[in-house]
């Protein structure tokens, strides 16, 4: 009898035809799971009340073209109240499903690669992850934002609960944090690329990785536990409800089940890449393999296969064979392997391995610690010392070469077998036909199987070979061949009013620039000292006074002339430590119609230099003096219909410019910054570009959690309140960014009532 803790096989479940490579346990019906895999459909499994206590296939779904590589379950909402299934796939599309139609609800677009992770937050809220080194935040069949900063494929994407915090792992070793939007933290130690991320709790969570180790993070960014036990690529993870204990697959065949820290039992299956695990509400384990079988363990008696399953389990799993280079068991050298009597000493931690020579033969075996006793796992075959007549098994023929190859950026291995009696390039060509691969590939892999067979007679063992598209023997993406890492081994896969109308703030100097005081005076001051070629002559500084008398007196008779704003520019890019009266008069004059027609459209790319002239001059390690007076400039630009058409379409660029001052100490600095989204916010209210608002709502979140000042604090609250008002896609957006726990500290502000009274509206509104 199996010991309470022990898990046994419960059943497996046929149905796809190739790799499963994603698992989900689903809200509806109860019990139920879905999966999906590299045969282009996703399925969802019932329980059924059978004697196998096994699971019936209730929904298949398909619309990709091209394998699915990855699912996710959307809660259910009071529209879909059984909620939707979320399915990534090579194709570069996310499909979205209901549980009564086989073709997509809808399809999001917007990746340039495969989408090989997906997770589901609150509100709706979708976060996508793919080869195309980015995240994606959707909402309501948008693309809201997109998460930009790892340099290779992005592997795992996981939405974490209440905070509004995002978690993306890559393969350039790395884990960030984001929140609103932007990367608030960067989580190095892994040594390989990051192939899986799951949720402890609001402040922790687990990575696993190529490098075989598995971590245990805060999201403060400390690593508080380091695991190890698996000895290859180990591709997912999966939390039981104590938040406490988990689950693990990888590439070394093998489930993993971890309790209390350590790794509790070993289970190894019967086919090469484990690819993915799902716990089930009842507590078993569903687990998706390179065989095309889904198969569930469960540690209760009651719902354990017959002994005759069992047993039929444990008879495939001694048949399978096993290259030593793909696993744990090291180089073997048949003259120094013990015989059968070396199975008569018990192992000493479940999962432990042995090899014993039978023959002729190499046989390894596992230790179960449940049974008290070992296992056969298989035949091994390939060691570099052991020379074997033995040809190698591939979908029920044998051959003298099976060759792992990898196409795809960290994409699903491909088997290519081979005799030496065929012809390569007919080989060549059936391959990739097979698996609907460009004939351009043709000359490439027939040399590669050329090359890789020369000097081999039949019968002789696979060699470790290239690929021949990546040029290595497995695809490491972002990295060489990490130390220790198997080799040879596939990587398969102005005014305010509070609420919320458009509105736009402009800084004048009668109110808002009070504190910086701009003399015709310092600028003489300044010219005299100024480089030669910059240095301005009598006739130019009287006609940049005209300029500034023209543009602050609305009675004034004269207009500002063509050249006198040709000036301004032209002066506009003194040397940086002396260009800020300059930028103080070039801020005012931005108001007046004339010039705001001029530098911010008069030409298209006399607009487009004016904000790179300015952005240029905002760089964090910028003169704050010039950060500020940037900011006011862009936030004068809205007062005329080109340039508010100009920060528009350059929108993109500017915020984020804009939000990389948050970190800057400088009361000045936060209060223009927190006026330019607000002005952003009310060009945009009443408009449809949910991209645009989510922009905002980034920008916004991350302004507050540096700004101090009250007077930024309430702009940005009103800029947040404009963004959402009369908009229901951007509310459920701010609530899934954690925007509403974020600004409840301002409700209970007194000194101005202004900041808690627009606190308190903009959290109505979010309700």
């Amino acid at each position: 009898m199996a010991s309470p803790n022990s898990y046994k096989l419960s059943c497996s479940i046929p149905g796809h035809e190739m790799d499963v490579r994603g698992l989900a346990a689903a809200f509806f019906p109860d019990g139920a799971f879905t999966s999906v895999s590299r045969d282009r459909t996703g399925r969802v499994w019932v329980p059924n009340s059978s004697p196998d206590r096994g699971f019936t296939e209730m929904h298949c779904m398909t619309g990709h073209e091209n394998f699915v590589s990855c699912v996710c379950i959307i809660a259910p909402s009071d529209t879909y109240p059984r909620g939707l299934i979320a399915t990534g796939g090579n194709d570069h599309n996310i499909c979205v499903f209901t549980l009564d139609q086989p073709q997509p609800l809808f399809t999001l677009k917007g990746h340039k690669n495969t989408v090989c992770a997906l997770s589901s937050g609150k509100f709706g809220t979708l976060l996508s992850g793919s080869w195309d080194t980015t995240a994606k935040v959707w909402l309501n069949e948008k693309c809201m934002m997109t998460l930009q900063g790892h340099t290779a494929a992005v592997w795992a994407v996981v939405i974490l609960p209440e905070q509004g915090l995002m978690l993306s792992g890559s393969a350039d070793k790395t884990i960030k944090l984001w929140k609103a939007g932007r990367c608030e933290k960067t989580f190095t130690g892994h040594e390989d690329c990051v192939r899986g991320l799951a949720v402890v709790s609001d402040l922790e969570f687990f990575s696993c990785s190529n490098d075989a180790t598995i971590r245990r993070w805060l999201v403060t960014g400390e690593c508080v536990q380091v695991y190890y036990s698996h000895t290859n690529y180990i591709y997912s993870l999966a939390v039981f409800p104590n938040g406490q204990d988990f689950v693990s697959t990888g590439e070394d065949r093998t489930l993993r089940i971890w309790k209390q820290g350590d790794c509790q039992q070993t289970i190894r299956l019967p086919a090469q890449s484990v690819w993915c695990c799902c716990i089930l509400p009842n507590g078993d384990i569903a687990v998706g393999a390179s065989d095309g079988l889904i198969r569930v363990f469960t540690e209760v008696e009651d719902r354990m296969a017959s002994p005759q399953d069992l047993q039929a389990f444990e008879d495939e799993l001694s048949k399978t064979t096993i290259d030593p280079k793909t696993g744990d068991l090291g180089d073997i050298k048949m003259e120094d392997l013990p015989g059968r009597e070396h199975l008569e000493e018990p192992g000493n931690r479940d999962g432990q391995t042995r090899l014993i020579k039978e023959g002729q033969n190499v046989e390894a075996y596992q230790w179960s610690v449940a049974d008290s006793r070992w296992m056969k796992i298989g035949d091994v075959v390939g060691g570099s010392n052991q020379q074997t007549s033995k040809k190698v098994n591939y979908e029920g023929k044998e051959y003298d070469f099976v060759f792992t190859i990898d196409i795809n950026e960290g994409g699903p291995s491909m088997k290519l077998p081979y005799n030496v009696t065929d012809d390569p390039w007919l080989t060549a060509h059936n391959f990739l036909e097979k698996n609907e691969l460009s004939p351009m590939f043709l000359d490439q892999v027939a040399n590669f199987i050329i090359e890789n067979t020369k000097g081999h007679t039949l019968g002789a063992a696979a060699p470790s070979a290239a690929d021949p598209f990546t040029g290595t023997g497995r695809y490491i993406p972002g990295s060489g061949t990490p130390t220790g890492a198997p080799v040879g081994v596939a990587d398969p896969f102005t005014g305010y009013k509070y609420i919320m109308g458009i509105m736009s703030v402009s800084f004048s100097m009668a109110s808002l620039y009070n504190n910086f005081a701009f003399s015709p005076a310092k600028l003489k001051e300044l010219n005299g000292g100024a480089p030669g070629e910059y240095r301005l002559s009598e006739e130019v500084l009287e006609s940049l006074e005209k300029l500034l008398v023209s543009v602050c007196n609305p009675c004034a008779s004269e207009q500002p002339t063509t050249e006198q704003i040709s000036l301004l520019w032209k002066t506009s890019h003194w040397p940086e430590d002396i260009v800020f009266p300059v930028l103080d008069i070039l801020r005012l004059a931005v108001r007046h119609p004339q010039v705001n027609d001029s530098l911010c459209g008069g030409d298209t790319d006399d607009g487009v230099a004016l904000c790179n002239h300015l952005l240029s001059l905002m760089k964090p390690q910028g003169r704050p003096a010039n950060q500020m007076l940037a900011l006011r400039t862009l936030c004068n630009c809205f007062s005329g219909w080109r340039g508010r058409a100009l920060l528009l379409a350059q929108r993109e660029a500017v915020l984020s410019h804009a939000a990389d001052l948050c970190s800057v100490c400088n009361k000045n600095i936060h209060i223009a910054l927190a006026t330019l989204v607000l002005n952003y916010a009310g060009s945009l209210h009443g408009q449809p570009d949910l991209e645009a608002k989510a922009q905002c709502l980034s920008v916004a979140s991350a302004a507050l959690e540096s700004v101090q000042d009250k007077e930024a604090v309430f702009r940005l609250l009103v800029a947040l309140g404009t963004t959402v008002a009369s908009d229901q896609t951007a509310q459920d957006l701010a609530k899934s960014l954690g925007v509403m726990s974020q600004i409840a500290k301002y409700t209970s502000v007194t000194d101005p009532a202004k900041v808690g009274e627009c606190c308190q509206l903009v959290l109505k509104e979010l309700q």
